[in-house]
């Protein structure tokens, strides 16, 4: 005997096409007028601080940094659905989140270097520092989430991962957990096509990665991650379920980053081709909401001039006082461990300094 038990879909989302139409008109989200603006800014000002960092890092002013251009719709839109009270655990290529979640930029530029200060977060911050191992936020994230629920607090928490996270056992112990606890969590997948040089297809079976958290038992969907409305869209209501203590939600934004992984020696002209790149830039998710906007009167190239100027001011500003930041010296590193160095910390330090050296 053989019968069905459970049958399952996924949906997909898109608001605007690659001309920037509308392609459902009833999906539009409610935004005023000076908030679809603010999105248009923060998408400008996320190329041109990506542009400015990749050239950063050449110059041995950056350490670690991975290009985000290409994936702004996804990475603004979602953050711009969450209020300042929830609670954002980025992946080493959220920098733009965590920016517009408060995280200052200096600090990021720090945390770049391997500062020790670009991890120390403000207080009224509630970001996490971007997380560099593959997946590991995905577990801190119902932990999060579980403390919210426990509380009684109306708060959120969000988590990003590319798409190689989710072939990581993490990914599916937090979102099990999640699912188990109903908790006030979202889990935002950028699927930018690429596990470092490894293509989606080739590291899972799966037909698509949205699908993976019918296995948690939470929600699922798939949303055009170019569009930025979109993207808002379905954040806005995956944030509202989750706030309204109707659990959590998986969400997975199709993307693509045009640069390399990571500026520490990827080549993705090893792995892709000019051909596949082109049919990406096609879908850039700044020139469809330029439209968009232009064609509704909100929108022009001298606004677009002065976001980039301002842009760059703000940037070189924060260099400036990342570059003011005091050098760090090794004793930092176990002054800050604990509250009351060990015993055996104590050692180190002596060995370090020369103090009760012989």
């Amino acid at each position: 005997m053989s019968k069905t038990v459970a049958e399952h879909s996924v949906s997909y989302v898109q608001v605007l096409d690659e001309n920037g139409k509308v392609t459902n008109k009833d999906l539009v989200p409610d935004l005023k007028d000076e908030q679809l603006r603010e999105l248009m800014s923060r998408m400008v000002f996320t190329r041109i601080l990506d542009q400015r960092a990749i050239k950063l890092t050449r110059q041995g002013r950056l350490g670690f940094y991975a290009p985000v251009a290409g994936q702004e719709a996804s990475m603004i839109g979602s953050e711009f659905a969450t209020t300042k009270e929830d609670f954002i655990v980025p992946g080493y290529r959220d920098l733009p989140q965590c920016v517009y979640h408060g995280y200052p930029l200096e600090k990021l530029f720090l945390y770049s270097r391997g500062h020790q200060e670009g991890g120390r977060v403000p207080e009224d911050v509630n970001v996490m520092m971007p997380q560099i191992i593959i997946g590991a936020q995905i577990v801190q994230t119902p932990g999060i989430a579980l403390a919210f629920k426990l509380r009684g607090e109306k708060r959120v928490a969000v988590t990003y991962t590319g798409d190689g996270g989710t072939s990581q056992g993490d990914f599916y112990e937090g979102m099990n957990f999640a699912g188990a606890m109903q908790l006030p969590a979202v889990f935002f997948v950028q699927n930018n096509q690429y596990a470092i040089s490894v293509p989606r297809e080739k590291q899972t079976a799966a037909e698509t990665l949205a699908q993976k958290a019918i296995a948690a038992g939470i929600r699922g969907v798939q949303v055009d991650g170019m569009d930025i409305l979109g993207v808002y869209t379905v954040m806005h209501e995956a944030v509202e379920r989750a706030r309204n203590g109707e659990g959590p939600t998986m969400i997975e934004a199709v993307t693509f980053r045009y640069g390399p992984h990571t500026m520490s020696g990827d080549d993705p002209t090893r792995y892709r081709t000019k051909e596949t790149e082109s049919t990406w830039e096609k879908r850039d998710p700044l020139i469809r909401f330029r439209t968009y906007l232009e064609e509704k009167g909100l929108w022009s190239q001298e606004e677009e001039e002065k976001v980039i100027e301002q842009a760059k001011d703000t940037i070189t500003e924060a260099l400036k006082k990342a570059d003011s930041a005091a050098k760090m010296k090794l004793t930092d590193l176990i002054d800050v461990m604990f509250e009351e160095p060990t015993i055996e910390l104590k050692r180190q330090r002596a060995e370090i300094t020369g103090e009760g050296a012989n």
